[in-house]
């Protein structure tokens, strides 16, 4: 069997904490010993609350941190070996949560084209790159615009094409929708879910908003640095009752199923979507039927 896309081997990351005067205070174990084996065209979520250590994992997948212990391999290349830092960060490309930090260009096309051209990517090149990346997520039309003009989720999706342009294997997305409205949050999600599905590009989707892993292939929740459950979407949302008390908000169509079915309705484990709620609220109507056929003639 041959190595995943990423593959995290009995990670931890620890961090010292210091006081004012530099004094150490004590160490924080961010990531425990954490495993992840991601294939390429995988799309994986890692969930979690603020502190629990989502974010500090994302950053050892392109070798902005490095591990304490253990190891992390990007396309077979250990990344605490310095001389695949860029074949490291251009296989694993990273979306970080505020778009303005990442935009640079002052017109939407030089701002995609700006990876690439660090790259060395020919002109005619970088330009057929900004097209297809800017197409992907559904920004082509707004080539022209400056990105102060675009909303938040367009400014994401900018920034998302930014990273494709450089034709990574794989994105990171660390809570790209955080500080997004809800339509924004729609948009982007819907553009990542159309690069996983048409690209084939791997993606790792890092956030604390339930509703946002229910396309995911795998789910890991982590809690205190550990990945406390693990499983695709409808074996994690199954949980609700572990899911709450590690403070995650479950879909409310999840949670009305669950609660439904701790009243005696028939009602399937990890329901994810009102389509599905409805299907099973259907069957339970039909079934029901025969048995007042009786009393309506």
């Amino acid at each position: 069997m041959n190595m995943g896309l990423i593959k995290v081997k009995d990670l931890i990351y620890e961090y010292i904490r210091r006081d004012e005067e530099g004094n150490v205070e004590g160490i924080t174990t961010a990531v425990d010993d954490v495993n992840l084996d991601i294939k390429q065209g995988d799309f994986v979520a890692i969930l979690g609350h603020n502190g629990s250590g989502k974010s500090t994992l994302a950053k050892h997948l392109n070798a902005i941190l490095y591990p304490t212990e253990g190891t992390v391999w990007v396309d077979g290349k250990d990344t605490r070996d310095e001389t695949h830092v860029w074949d490291i960060r251009q296989t694993a490309g990273m979306v970080f949560q505020n778009p303005d930090n990442q935009i640079i260009g002052q017109i939407v096309e030089e701002d995609v084209g700006f990876g690439p051209e660090n790259m060395g990517v020919p002109t005619k090149e970088i330009w057929e790159r900004v097209e297809e990346s800017l197409k992907a997520v559904g920004m082509y039309s707004f080539r022209k615009f400056s990105p102060n003009k675009l909303s938040g989720g367009q400014k994401q999706r900018v920034s998302i094409a930014g990273v494709i342009a450089m034709h990574p294997k794989c994105i990171v997305l660390d809570e790209p929708t955080a500080m997004l409205d809800p339509m924004g949050r729609k948009e982007v999600i819907r553009a990542v879910r159309a690069l996983n599905d048409v690209e084939q590009i791997t993606v790792i989707l890092i956030t604390h908003y339930m509703e946002e892993v229910i396309y995911a292939d795998r789910v890991y929740v982590m809690d205190k640095g550990k990945v406390t459950l693990q499983g695709t979407p409808r074996e994690v949302f199954s949980e609700v009752e572990r899911l709450k008390e590690l403070r995650l908000d479950v879909p409310q169509v999840t949670l009305l199923a669950h609660e439904l079915a701790k009243e005696g309705f028939p009602m399937p484990k990890g329901v994810l979507t009102k389509q599905e709620f409805r299907e099973a609220l259907d069957r339970y109507i039909t079934e029901r039927a025969d048995d007042y056929a009786d009393y309506f003639g």
